[in-house]
């Protein structure tokens, strides 16, 4: 069992405890003191009381809680060794932010160590602890650990994450030497010093003569927040420093070898497949894991790679969930720092974006405009031209040029709301393309790209998209969600028939021979006549926002009954198939295993999932499992905004707010913009 900050040693529950402390970042940073307390510690001034004034209940109340090995550790050191109190060391957990501390950036967990702190090798640490006597032996803990050191891997999730995976890295092979910063605690408490990175340096090239030397610098020297023990100087004809942002994971793949001191890195290494050689006594070190040049003698336990990932990310961290606010799991924090990197990697050159229409423009800030504010323009040449000024990427809505360039096409995502687009609710997801845009099989899009790469599709993405999947259905989300039940339908062999928006993109493009509601009706009564088909007309044309509306009575002479007024998803569950032109519902119909045909060309045809009547583009030759699809629909496609938290997030904390409701909603104006929409539908260009 992982012992948390409110557990006892036997793993029962304890009483919060008072955390006394002595150093100012425990007070002014509001995330620190947030995981504290969702742990079970609260933070107090002062001084803890004397042992024999403490609880009788045998459980000990005060503690001092110091940062790892700071500047300021022995005050509370000092106070802790008067008052006979105890310690909590506190540090940055080894996934931490996209920037560092020092740039602003929250952690997404803490280490929280009663025994001493992870760096500090003359001491156990609870998470030595963990190592040296956990039995680490449960078959789904090592999967979880096998599963999140791949997805860290293949994801290239580090420590922190400012830099962008695509950048080149110089040419392989090469030795790998990792600097550090001056004055590290982690170098001294390590047993290390200055010298064992020259020490380090000269071994590397003794042991590899020859061979091309890169020495990785630190992201704050980087950043030019702290110095390193290498500079300009130490470079030669055959050393060179890496001061740029590249990902450690590309750094570490084309090395045959990898030199540290006491560095995470080292750590990542592993998983890397190297065996690095280590010059200090870093937690990682003295488990047969690396190879070690001054062991720590009381480690002499030999563990997998799976067992010391198990110890060190999953049983020690204190994990925490900035949207949900709790403690979580680490494969949340994963799926938070992906999603966190990928945006900033996207959007730290900021945007300029026309065509979008003013009601539109505060959700667009809170999805694109985290990083830098979106620069908005009315008329597509005029944004092309300050995109050229700013050099920053042009994106529009629909791609809709005006015959300018645009580099990104946004569209509404495929869990988008609780509620229609087009009465004004503001989305929970967007689609940026920078290659084309997903409804249009005219030309490739970045999603045929991703459904591409997802094939086949690794364990860990597998067993997350597959909760996914399963969360879905249980909660009955579709793109909408307005929450109708389905009604008492007709005995027999079921096909359901879903109307869609006429002069919609996805009909305009992605469909060619059949490319009405009234054609796909009498298409599909003429393959299945003795079929019971069932036409849903698309939500928005029911509330009398958008065109494609077919007459009842011309209707019931294909169908044998027209569905308003419910859930589209409420009737895949009793329908046995689903004959579509490119509707979204064929896509939540495969999702519910049901058959699907589809006349036209919608993003999910043409991989060997569907039933193809239409033209489908001859590039999707890939035969993705509908695992893999999902995953590149739901996860890797699109971005999602948490209405609660106001911050960017993955596809589950969207999905749960809207099982539950928590969608926010249209505004006011929004509201009220939305009601004169049925008299002014002929006009609908004013809001789309």
């Amino acid at each position: 069992m992982k012992h948390t900050a409110n557990t006892n040693a036997a793993g029962e529950d304890a009483l919060p405890r008072r955390l006394y402390v002595y150093n100012g970042g425990f007070l002014t940073q509001g995330r620190i003191r947030r995981i504290l307390k969702l742990a079970g510690w609260e933070i107090r001034l002062g001084a803890p009381s004397e042992p024999d004034t403490r609880s009788g209940t045998g459980q000990v109340q005060d503690w001092v809680g110091i940062w790892g090995k700071s500047p300021t550790s022995h005050r509370g050191e000092s106070v802790a060794r008067k008052r006979d109190t105890p310690v909590l060391r506190v540090e940055d957990a080894f996934l931490r932010s996209v920037h560092t501390g020092r740039e602003g950036d929250a952690p997404l967990g803490l280490l929280l160590d009663r025994s001493g702190v992870h760096f500090d090798s003359s001491c156990a640490s609870d998470l030595e602890q963990i190592l040296a006597t956990h039995a680490l032996d449960d078959t789904a803990l090592l999967d979880r650990a096998r599963n999140a050191a791949d997805h860290m891997r293949l994801s290239q999730l580090s420590k922190y994450n400012a830099f962008n995976p695509q950048s080149p890295c110089p040419d392989a092979p090469y030795v790998l030497v990792i600097d550090q910063t001056r004055g590290d605690a982690s170098i001294r408490f390590s047993g290390a010093d200055e010298m064992r990175f020259r020490e380090m340096l000269v071994v590397a090239q003794l042991e590899h003569p020859g061979a091309k030397i890169l020495i990785k610098t630190h992201p704050e020297t980087e950043a030019g927040h702290r110095q390193g023990h290498f500079t300009a100087a130490d470079e030669s004809d055959r050393i060179r420093l890496i001061t740029a942002p590249l990902s450690p994971w590309a750094l570490l793949e084309g090395a045959i070898a990898v030199y540290t001191v006491s560095s995470q890195l080292g750590f990542e290494a592993i998983y890397a497949g190297h065996r690095p050689r280590v010059f200090g006594q870093p937690f990682y070190a003295g488990w047969g894991l690396t190879q070690d040049e001054y062991p720590v003698a009381r480690r002499r336990r030999k563990l997998t790679r799976a067992q010391l990932f198990a110890g060190a990310m999953i049983l020690y961290p204190t994990w925490y969930d900035p949207c949900r606010d709790q403690i979580c799991s680490l494969e949340t924090v994963m799926a938070q720092l992906e999603t966190d990197a990928a945006t900033w990697r996207q959007d730290q050159h900021g945007y300029v974006a026309s065509g979008m229409r003013l009601w539109k423009r505060p959700a667009l800030q809170g999805f694109f405009g985290q990083s830098k504010r979106l620069r908005f323009e009315n008329k597509a040449p005029q944004a092309n031209r300050l995109a050229q000024r700013l050099t920053r990427p042009h994106m529009s809505w629909g791609g809709k040029s005006g015959g300018a360039d645009i580099t990104i096409s946004v569209e509404d995502g495929f869990l988008r709301s609780r509620g229609l687009g087009a009465a004004l609710t503001p989305p929970l997801s967007l689609v940026a393309d920078d290659l084309g845009i997903y409804y249009d099989p005219a030309r490739p899009s970045r999603l045929e790209q991703l459904i591409t790469a997802r094939s086949p599709l690794p364990a860990h993405a597998r067993a997350r998209v597959e909760r996914l999947i399963s969360g879905l259905i249980r909660a009955g989300i579709s793109k909408y969600n307005l929450g109708r039940p389905g009604p008492s339908l007709p005995e027999g062999h079921r096909i359901l028939v879903p109307g869609q928006v006429e002069d919609d993109a996805s009909i305009l493009k992605g469909c060619s021979d059949v490319a009405s509601n009234l054609g796909l009706l009498q298409a599909t009564r003429a393959a299945n006549p003795q079929a019971i088909i069932l036409f849903k007309p698309h939500p928005d044309v029911e509330a009398g926002l958008r065109a494609g509306a077919v007459d009842r009575s011309e209707a019931l002479q294909h169908a044998d009954a027209v569905i308003e007024d419910t859930d589209p998803v409420a009737l895949i569950d009793l329908c046995d198939e689903v004959w579509t032109l490119t509707s979204l519902l064929g896509f939540e119909a495969l999702l519910r295993g049901k058959p699907v045909t589809c006349l036209g060309a919608p993003f999910y045809a043409g991989w060997g999932l569907t039933q193809d009547l239409g033209k489908t583009p001859a590039r999707r030759a890939a035969r993705p499992t509908l695992a893999a699809l999902t995953h590149a629909t739901l996860i890797d496609y699109p971005r999602y905004f948490d209405p609660v938290s106001r911050r960017l997030c993955p596809v589950e904390v969207v999905v749960q707010r809207l099982e539950h409701g928590d969608t926010g909603g249209a505004s006011l104006v929004n509201r009220l913009l939305s009601k004169t929409q049925g008299a002014l539908t002929s006009y609908s260009w004013i809001w789309r």
